[in-house]
Parts: C-alpha cells; structure tokens; sequence
C-alpha cells in the first residue's frame, strides 16, 4: 500500500471513533491526487458519502470509478466493493490496472431499479462494505439522500454512475464529476496507451468546480492532472 492510501486508511479508522479527528472537515478522505485534493474542500475525496460521476463517455466514466473504488479498498483493507447493476460486466485484468483487485470486489445483478437502489443502501449501511458502485438506476431526490445517510453509517463511499444528462438536476451527493475520454500521451498507432480522461469537477459540497486532463500510470499506480491549459505544455506532472 502507497503512503498515500496508508494515511487514508488511518484516517477513516480515527473517524470511526471520534468524525472531528479526521480532517479539518471533520471527514476522512481518500487521495486522487495533489491537485484535485488541493482542490477539494475536504483535501481529498471524503468518504462516508456518495458521489456522482456523469459518463460522458461510458467506457471512460468506468474506468475513472474503478479508480475511485480502488482508492476506497486500499484505504479500508479488508471490506467489500459492490458492483451493482443490470448485468454487472467487470473485467478483472483492466480493473487490476487500475489497482483494483477483484479479491474482494462482489457483483449484484439488479434488473429493477428498486432492486438496485435497495442492494446500494443496505450495502453502505453495512460496516464491512468499503464502496459501492451503482449503475443503471437514477434515483430521485429523496432516495438518492436515503443513500447517502447510509454512507454516513457504514463509512465506505458510495458511487453513482449514470449517463451524461444535459439537466442532471439536483443531487444529495457531496460531489458531481463529468467524465469522457482523451488520448493518452503515451498512445501509438498500435497502442492506445494508459487511460487518460478530462475530468469535470462539476459541484463539490462547500467547494467550486474545477477541470483537469487526467492520466493514469498503470506502471507506476498514480494519476497525474493537469489544468488542462497546462496540459499540452509539457509542464511537470503531478503525481499521486
């Protein structure tokens, strides 16, 4: 485990005993990395709350929530991820890039929303679930706060991947992320090279909006971001 990830998780134990231990915020946090935790009001992605991260390109938008919960399982080592959707489809060795191990990672197939939404609420009230990844259901108002109370109590995060909607509405989430795809800087012609997003920062509880380009370095398990003005410049990544 990465010193990072090692101070979350000492971080998220404290906050079991005594929340106003954890950070300046009163949460415990999980890194993504020094300039999106910079950014963040809590330094960090807090947990024990939902988050919501708007595909704008499906593929990427799962990619960038594997990393998340990735994050959630090193810094609370021993729990469970959920995976809960219609036809949960987790492909172990693109996750394994991405740092998350499928050992403890249980898929739910929910075909009903109402199912879905209840497997989500029941899994973050539980103290042994470290996040829970919801797709293919939107809730409304009122349930999307039903989970995040439960997060609060169980202490894990929880993710809610939907499509990129031009009027998302209102959400009870702490944070609203918009995810798409871009080309990596190590791509080839024969390569695409390691995942590499734009990432939207689109509400933070308390905080503003920001955007980076993002790029994960599966060789080394750290995302580099960039404003993206800076992003063609060459300038010196930053690392988590």
């Amino acid at each position: 485990m990465d010193r990072a990830a090692l101070l979350a998780g000492l971080r998220a134990r404290i906050a079991r005993f005594d929340p106003g231990l954890a950070s300046g915020e009163g949460r415990a946090t999980l890194p993504l990395s020094p300039e999106l935790d910079a950014h963040l009001p809590w330094n960090g992605l807090p947990l024990a709350g939902m988050h919501e991260v708007l595909a704008a390109d499906p593929g990427a938008a799962m990619g960038f929530s594997a990393l998340m919960l990735a994050r959630a399982q090193a810094a609370l080592p021993g729990r469970t991820i959920l995976w809960i959707a219609p036809e949960p489809d987790a492909y172990p060795p693109g996750l394994a890039q991405l740092g998350l191990s499928a050992a403890s990672l249980v898929l739910v197939r929910a075909a009903r929303p109402a199912d879905a939404l209840w497997a989500a609420e029941e899994g973050l009230r539980c103290p042994a679930i470290a996040a829970a990844l919801l797709f293919g259901a939107t809730p409304d108002l009122t349930a999307a706060r039903r989970l995040q109370l439960a997060a609060e109590t169980g202490g894990g995060i929880g993710l809610l991947l939907r499509p990129d909607d031009e009027s998302p509405g209102p959400t009870a989430a702490l944070t609203r992320w918009r995810i798409s795809a871009r080309a990596a800087s190590n791509a080839t012609p024969h390569h695409l090279g390691d995942p590499a997003w734009e990432i939207a920062l689109l509400r933070a509880r308390g905080g503003r909006p920001g955007a980076w380009a993002g790029e994960w370095d599966a060789a080394r398990g750290t995302l580099t971001t960039l404003a993206p003005a800076e992003a063609g410049t060459g300038a010196k990544r930053k690392r988590a």
